[in-house]
Order: C-alpha cells, then structure tokens, then sequence
C-alpha cells in the first residue's frame, strides 16, 4: 500500500522527492508527508491527495524523504501522516506495511516509559528504535544501524521502512514490501518501485528481503540484516518501455489508458514465440495448474483459466489469492500457478506464492511492474510491457492480461498462429470502437441514467461471465454505486427476488454457445419490469438500451470489457467522483 520515496544528489531533494510521490499516489492517496536536512530535519505533512502541488515548501537540500499514505492504523489526520520524528528528532522515519505486532510492542514500550503522540503502528517502530538504542554502551551515533536492525527483526509482519538521520544518511530495510535502490551520475534514489525514478535512473538495485541499504557520502552499502554483515550490491538496468506519466490531451488518465488497450494487446502479440515453449511444455506436464490473483487481477486469473480450459483443453482452476488457504496443503511437486498481476507485489498473492514454493510448485507470471517480487521468484515470467497506469481503476493492464491468457491458450493447443490472428483482429476493431464518438456519446447517456440508481445487475456466461464481473469492479471503484456481477444461470436461484421496475440489468450477449441461455435470462427480468443494457453485435427486442460492439469470436469478451470500463469511466465523471484516485483504494496492496 503506502509508496516511499527518497534521494541523495545535487538537484534539490524536495523537489525531486514531490515528483517522484506523484508518481507513487496510485499506492495510496490519504495523506502525504516529505523531510529534507537543511542543518536540521524539516517535515512537512499535509492530508489529501498531493494532486497538482507545484513546488515544495521545504527549504533546498541534497537530501531528502517522502511517503504517500493507504491508512491502516489510526485516521486520516495530519498528526498520523509520515514520516514520524524520533524523540531528539535526529532521525525521521516512514515505514509501507503493516506491523501486525505493533500492540504488543507499545505496550512493551509503555511500560519502559515511552510515549506515543499519534494512533499508527509506524510510531512504534521508531520509538522501538529509540529503546534498542538506548540500551547500547556508549550510545556512539553510528551504532544506531544495530538499533535500527534489532527493532526491525523484532517486527512482525510485510514492512518497509526508509529513515532520513539528521547527519545526512538515508537507511532503509525491507521484509516483505518492495524496495528498489536506483543510481545515476552521483544521483541515489530510493523507492517503492521503478516508475517513480525511471526517466531518472540507468542502473537498479531490486532490494530483497531482510535486507537494509545505506547511503552515505555519496556511496551505498547493502547488509544482511539478520548476520549485520555488508554484502555486495548487485546493480542491473530496468527497463521500463514508456515511462512517461502525461495525460496526453485526455481529461483523466483512465481515459487515456483505456484507449491504449489496442496498443497493450499489440504489445502481447509483439513478444517472440519462442519464449513461450519451456512454459507450454511446464503446462502440459502439470498435475494441476491454478490461475491465482486479487481483485482485478483475480478476474484475469479466472478468465486466463478459463480460456485454458476452453481453448486448450486444460484443466485449469482459479483461485482468489486471499482466500486459497485451504489449498495450501494440497499445493504439491508438479503442480503449476499462473499469477497475473499489475504491481507484483500483492501481499496476498506474495503469501500464497511463498507456501506453494515451498511445496515444489513451479509459478509463471504476467506482470506489469519491471523488478516486483513475483517476477524474481517466477520460474516462468512474462512482462506485459503495457507502460505506466497511473488510473488506480486498472483497465488497459487488466486487458493485456486476459489478451495474453488467450494467446498462451492458443499456443498450447498448437493453434498459435489462429491465436495472433484473432488478436490482430480484435486490437484492430477495438481501435475503430474507441475512436468512434457516436460510441462515447451513446455511454455518456447511459451512464447519466445508471448514476440515478440504487443497485445495478450484471449478467454474464461462458467467455462473458468475468467480464461481467470485472464491470462490477469498475463500477463499484469509480462511481461508489452498489453493483453486482453474476452468472445469468444463477439469477432465478435468488436475485430474481429483487428483480422489479426501473431496476438496471446489464448483459454481454455475445454470439457464442450461451447467447439463447443470456437471452433467456433477460426475458425474466424483463417479464418483471427490469431496465435492460444490451452489450451485444445485434439488437434484441429485450434491450431497453442497446451498445453495438463487434464481434471478434473466440475474443468477444475482450472486446466487451472496453463499453463496460467506459460506462464505468463516465459514470464516475458525471458524479463528480476523481476518475484516477478514488476512495479509500490503492493500486497496489501490499498489505494482507
């Protein structure tokens, strides 16, 4: 959750650390909070989003720190906003995580006569910091990395935490949030990923866990935190295709990156063949394979097992990674996951691809995020080289995944070149769809109609039922509406109850084996009074409201996520709600 950000160079650290925090809110939009060293540590912290801040109102300084905040302990105020001062304010602290035995250490901590001022779990481990230094003969200023190291493996729990020390040091340790170390020209930075620094940085250290970085004069040393020994540092360049973060003319970035869905699928088709064959062959080999992800990614997951199962022939099984527990004794040798994922840093999938390596479980992955953790423990890893999504609504990411699931499927059932074909097509008419306003003007319409309502329905089956699914997040992230995605067999088992005049039904018909069932579904609302948006290639006399799409076959249901993200997209416009940071969610969710 929570994005971190530090730099040591010439240029003037406040201003580089604000840039490289808006560029990391997608991880969290709460609270803000920077420090710098000018003779002394100057903070500033302020709730809210940093939105469009020009400048910074620290004074100059070669060094500096920055967080952006997810709230997890204690609210949203100014007081709990990092980073948090030691006592003698000789170090500032911010921290991405969550120290599940935080209580437990206060207390402790209490009883020595600490004293707390704000409600966060951060504020403990800087004042375990403080105690563990305390207790050191001597109190000699350098042997505060003992003090930071022993309160850091006292913690429990996935945290990171960056500190900025008043004689010009920055430290930061990691175990289970990321971490990444960039360098250029004299230039450190610090940060939670490589977006943030990317037009800045040739060189990357991907920091691994129980591990902590130490930049001083200029130099950086890396230790293993458990033996506190310094070990060697292993730079690699990190290429990130399209780093740049603009608008480009759109009114929001979710906009934008929706259109770049055609791009995103070409992306998918651009990567070489041959490096699919060791993961095809691991497919067909395998005992049991599980497509496993959260939230929007989970929906991907569940679409890339289903086109396994279709396609390929394959028996496949998708899972939700925060809440697979009950498989983890039946993980085994042989077995194999496929996890898509934006971030690769999802502390529920991180938990579930952790147990299941230690079973023998081979893991493939489709990622975003050049350097995340799912990458590196990846047996099988891909890139979906889809470029920034600033949006936190993911929708041009969510599409490569279910893209590349398609074509993975393909080639496994020997069909690849059909597989590229269909893609090439499908990029094709997604291009013509979004550059077509008369499509925009009739979703703007509906949309002004659905934001009037209470609940929303939306039925799916076969190739459309995740993506039904998926329309359900969309809509319920951008415009705070209640909605609710189902299979269109399960409605008359129990949603048929609320079935009454006015209320909005949306359904993908694709023209497919279960296009009479989806229409049978749709007479049953209808019969009760239901307000029906049709998502189809041909009208139907059922449809109240009707969206033509394409069809393009075997990938209709990539093709029907684009009307489904734009009605959620101006839905959200015309509520007033902000499009790219909506409430109370973070991109990346690197807590549990």
């Amino acid at each position: 959750m929570c994005g971190i950000f530090g730099y040591v160079g010439p240029k003037n650290a406040s201003e580089v650390v604000l840039e490289g925090l808006k560029r990391l809110e997608y991880r969290g939009y709460d609270s803000w909070g920077m420090a710098v060293v000018a003779d002394q540590i100057k903070v500033n912290k302020k709730v809210g989003a940093i939105g469009d801040l020009g400048r910074s109102s620290l004074p100059k300084s070669s060094i500096g720190m920055g967080h952006t905040r997810w709230a997890t302990h204690g609210g949203i105020t100014e007081n709990n906003a990092h980073p948090h001062f030691s006592t003698d304010k000789s170090f500032c602290l911010a921290q991405n995580g969550i120290v599940e035995n935080y209580q437990t250490l206060k207390n402790k901590l209490k009883k020595e006569g600490f004293k707390f001022k704000t409600e966060t779990d951060t504020e403990v481990i800087v004042r375990l910091i403080e105690q563990k230094f305390s207790q050191q003969p001597g109190r000699l200023q350098r042997d505060i990395l003992i003090a930071i190291r022993e309160a850091f493996v006292a913690l429990k729990g996935r945290n990171t935490i960056i500190l900025l020390t008043k004689d010009n040091r920055l430290i930061a340790l990691r175990n289970g949030s990321p971490l990444v170390v960039g360098t250029n020209d004299g230039e450190i930075f610090f940060s939670s990923d490589t977006l943030s620094f990317a037009p800045h940085v040739k060189k990357a250290l991907v920091v691994d866990n129980n591990q902590m970085v130490v930049s001083e004069n200029g130099q950086i040393q890396l230790w293993d935190i458990k033996k506190g020994k310094k070990i060697s540092a292993k730079f690699e360049k990190i290429n990130f295709e399209s780093s740049k973060v603009d608008k480009e003319g759109y009114e929001h970035f979710m906009l934008k990156e929706i259109h770049e869905s055609p791009y995103v699928v070409n992306q998918v088709l651009n990567q070489d063949g041959k490096m699919y064959l060791d993961f095809v062959q691991a497919i067909r080999e395998a005992k049991n394979i599980y497509s496993i992800a959260v939230g929007t990614a989970g929906g991907a997951a569940s679409q890339i097992a289903f086109y396994l199962r279709t396609q390929a022939k394959i028996k496949a099984i998708s899972l939700t990674a925060a809440d697979c527990i009950d498989y983890f004794d039946l993980f085994s040798n042989g077995d194999l996951i496929i996890t898509p994922s934006q971030s690769g840093e999802s502390a529920d999938v991180l938990e579930v691809l952790e147990e299941a390596k230690k079973k023998g479980v081979k893991i493939a992955s489709f990622v975003n995020m050049p350097g995340s953790t799912v990458s590196r423990i990846s047996d099988y890893k891909f890139m979906s080289n889809a470029g920034p999504e600033i949006c936190v609504m993911s929708t041009k990411v969510y599409t490569s995944q279910i893209a590349w699931g398609y074509l993975v499927s393909k080639i496994v059932a020997g069909k690849e070149n059909i597989g590229r074909k269909n893609l090439k097509t499908l990029s094709d008419e997604m291009e013509k769809y979004l550059n077509t306003k008369a499509n925009h003007n009739l979703i703007k319409e509906i949309a002004k109609i659905l934001i009037k309502k209470k609940d929303i329905f939306l039925l799916g089956k076969y190739q459309n039922l995740n993506i039904m699914k998926e329309g359900m997040i969309k809509i319920i992230e951008g415009s705070y509406l209640h909605a609710h995605g189902m299979p269109a067999g399960d409605l008359k088992h129990y949603a048929i109850t609320l079935m009454e005049k006015g209320v909005p039904v949306i359904v993908c018909v694709s023209e497919d084996i279960a296009r009479e069932d989806v229409l049978n579904a749709v007479s049953q609302v209808k019969a009760r009074g239901a307000l029906v948006i049709g998502i189809s290639p041909k009208r139907n006399d059922s449809f109240d409201y009707y969206i033509p799409v394409p069809d393009t076959g075997e990938t209709s249901a990539i093709m029907n996520i684009i009307p489904l993200q734009l009605l959620a997209y101006y839905m959200a416009v015309e509520l007033g709600n902000n499009v790219d940071k909506p409430r109370n969610i973070a991109k990346s969710v690197t807590v549990k």
